[in-house]
């Protein structure tokens, strides 16, 4: 990657993820703009370096968000006279830009490994005003002390005494404290010898700051050295360096909040459609959104048995009352393929292709809720004159092993010498179709010889015997179709774990891509009067222009899509909850659990939904809403998020991202209190791991 290029990226972190999110301070946006942080991060990680987001670096620690270094920095309102302590200097990277602010800096390491690569990458940029030491932090630095500011990129319950004994009076003071099951960001200004003003500056997560003497031995994980049967952490080694995946590090994301405001949960309630059973929700959202020519309905969970059962009324009425004719899905296409068999009333099950919705997470397709839809759907069209009135599709990228057999199935139909030819072909793919994931970590080195020519060219000639095929078809071209869109997952597929550690963005975006080209190939299927539904995730549906994921990621996604492309005959619904119970793994291929949903977090959405004291109530966003309302709700807020992973104790940094809910959606509906969807086993059938790195 050049440097120019490298200079763009770095100037895009500046304007979006750090100037276009309120950090102001001239002089640190400069010195942001000026540190290339691209060095100081192992080398495999470089393509990485200003994508919104923690990075690993060696002895297991992190490199934080570039948002979360700014904020520090003009918090700490460093001048060009200032001698600054740094604690916790990892990699280098902080005291590298604090460098370009002050005269003297300053930064103690606990590991030696760290240490020593701080002061080679220093070194190598001639940063001369630096020094970086190797000791424990928390004793701070007396021999060079007293600091104008002192900068701690570590958390813990209390602020270690020699660092506050360190400072000048006037000094700053910028560190995360743990209060309660948070961490809070203080600035700490000295004001006397002894005397302190504190100031909080919202949520923030940080790994924990450890010590060997001052820090208090009751903590977990950072015990002294003097506590009986406690080992003191371990120095780390050359031998300690190992990269965690880049999908297993969390953010660190500010996430300011603020007190639920009960005046504006009555106003809420008076602008909230209430509704008791699901016929009435249905009746209400259709009211609203029955002329529209796409709906999408979506879920702030992944396992939650309301949104299936709310979608579901919504979604039947539609079809009967309004002419939907299809169901579109967070799925993937060949296992959804599965449930469209059922509602037309045919065997679910293929001889030679996987049963369907057989890896992990089983429980987001294989539950009651579900099911029971499907008989519903299967009634409607029992009951249709003139033809099936339904049918039911998956948007999803995944599913490369059922893909590749469906098309070698059709083609054996049709074609047996291409069929032969597909089945070479896709045998470059054949040892990563069990887990995927591993062809995307072998695609990252320059010398992997990747199967994109053999998925392409597979997909490629089946188009160009379009025509013979279809003469076969007795489906009016549904199969050829089926194969078709089998075709363009394994190509897509392939692309997308190809492309997966070069970034969340790209790998999003391009899922986000698959699963809105797939809808646009299905309404130009069933012809102009068709009409779809569509059920994904609140962060797939929600416009994304109006969150984080496209102001700060750059990313996009269906919802967003849509409303490009179709203007106001697209509506979108989001789902929220309050608290309850919803399935979901605490890791990656882990087992389904029952999890709790903690209360709503001040400052979100969900706070203020909770404080109308409603039960249930459908919120509508649309221009003949209130405007007062509108206004009220314009102003960004926290949403939670949770998808097949949920993590309670991280929930802040891990399960929110911060919205403008009229902006995102055209409706939003609201069950205070929700259960987890009722999962259906597969005996013996294993887990594959085809959705990682993502959760939604």
């Amino acid at each position: 990657m050049d440097e120019t290029r490298m200079e763009r990226q770095r100037r895009a972190m500046v304007e979006r993820q750090l100037a276009g999110r309120g950090i102001k301070d001239e002089r640190v946006l400069a010195a942001m703009g000026e540190v290339p942080r691209e060095l100081f991060v192992p080398e495999r990680m470089r393509e990485f370096a200003y994508e919104d987001t923690a990075l690993p670096i060696e002895a297991g620690q992190t490199i934080s968000q570039p948002y979360i270094v700014a904020q520090m920095l003009e918090l700490a309102e460093i001048g060009p006279e200032d001698t600054v302590l740094e604690v916790g200097a990892g990699s280098g990277y902080a005291a590298a830009v604090i460098s370009r602010l002050a005269r003297r800096v300053i930064g103690i390491e606990l590991h030696e490994v760290l240490a020593r690569k701080a002061r080679e990458r220093l070194a190598g940029l001639g940063y001369d005003n630096v020094e970086i030491r190797h000791g424990d932090g928390t004793k701070g630095c007396p021999d060079t002390a007293p600091f104008d500011a002192i900068i701690v990129s570590a958390g813990g319950p209390v602020v270690p005494p020699p660092l506050k004994e360190q400072l000048k009076i006037g000094g700053r003071l910028i560190i995360p404290v743990t209060k309660g099951a948070h961490q809070e960001l203080m600035r700490i200004r000295k004001t006397g010898k002894n005397s302190f003003e504190e100031e909080g500056h919202g949520l923030v997560a940080f790994v924990p700051l450890v010590g060997a003497k001052e820090w208090p031995p009751m903590v977990e994980g950072t015990a002294s050295a003097d506590t009986p049967g406690v080992e003191t952490p371990r120095e780390a080694t050359e031998a300690d360096v190992v990269l965690a995946p880049l999908g297993a590090v969390a953010e660190l994301v500010v996430m300011s909040g603020e007190r639920p405001n009960s005046a504006i949960g009555y106003e809420l309630q008076q602008a909230a459609l209430p509704f008791l059973r699901m016929e009435d929700l249905n009746g209400i959202a259709n009211a609203i959104f029955a002329d529209r020519r796409i709906i999408m309905l979506g879920e702030s969970t992944h396992g939650t048995a309301e949104f299936y059962n709310a979608r579901a009324a919504i979604t039947a009425d539609l079809v009967a009352r309004h002419k939907f004719n299809i169901v579109a899905v967070e799925a993937d296409w060949a296992d959804a393929a599965a449930y469209n068999r059922i509602i037309h009333g045919q065997p679910a099950i293929v001889p030679g292709l996987p049963a369907p919705f057989s890896r992990y997470p089983r429980w987001m397709w294989r539950n009651n809720e579900v099911f029971h839809f499907l008989t519903r759907l299967r009634d409607l069209n029992k009951a249709a004159e003139g033809g099936p009135r339904v049918n039911f599709y998956g948007l999803d990228i995944y599913g490369l092993n059922s893909s590749i057999e469906a098309v070698l199935q059709y083609l054996e139909r049709v074609d047996s010498q291409v069929a032969a030819i597909a089945r070479e072909r896709y045998a470059c793919l054949t040892p990563w179709r069990s887990d995927p994931v591993e062809y995307a970590r072998m695609a990252a080195s320059s010398t992997f010889h990747s199967c994109e020519d053999e998925a392409s060219k597979m997909l490629v000639d089946l188009l160009r015997n379009r025509m013979e095929y279809m003469q076969r078809d007795v489906s009016n071209g549904a199969a050829f179709f089926d194969a078709e869109q089998n075709a363009r997952v394994i190509a897509k597929a392939e692309e997308y774990y190809r492309t997966l550690y070069r970034g969340s963005a790209e790998s999003w975006n391009l899922r986000a891509q698959h699963m809105f080209e797939t809808l646009e190939r299905l309404l130009e299927f069933h012809g102009p009067g068709s009409k779809a539904v569509v059920w994904a995730h609140n962060s797939h549906i929600g416009d994304a222009r109006a969150t984080e994921m496209g102001q700060v990621r750059g990313e996009y996604n269906i919802g967003q899509l849509a409303r490009e492309r179709w203007g106001d005959k697209v509506g979108l619904i989001g789902f929220g909850t309050g608290h309850g119970f919803v399935a979901a793994s605490s890791r990656w291929d882990g087992p389904m659990e029952i999890k709790s949903v903690s209360r709503p977090h001040e400052g979100s959405y969900e706070a203020l939904c909770h404080d109308t004291g409603l039960p249930a109530f459908l919120l509508d966003l649309t221009p003949q809403q209130k405007p007062e309302i509108i206004e009220i709700l314009s102003e960004p807020r926290l949403e939670r998020a949770i998808g097949v992973i949920y993590r309670p104790e991280t929930e802040l940094a891990s399960h929110y991202y911060r919205a403008d809910l009229p902006r995102q959606f055209d409706a939003w509906v609201w069950f205070d209190r929700t259960d987890a969807v009722t999962a259906i086993p597969i005996a013996g059938v294993g887990q594959e791991r085809e959705t990682y790195p993502f959760g939604l």
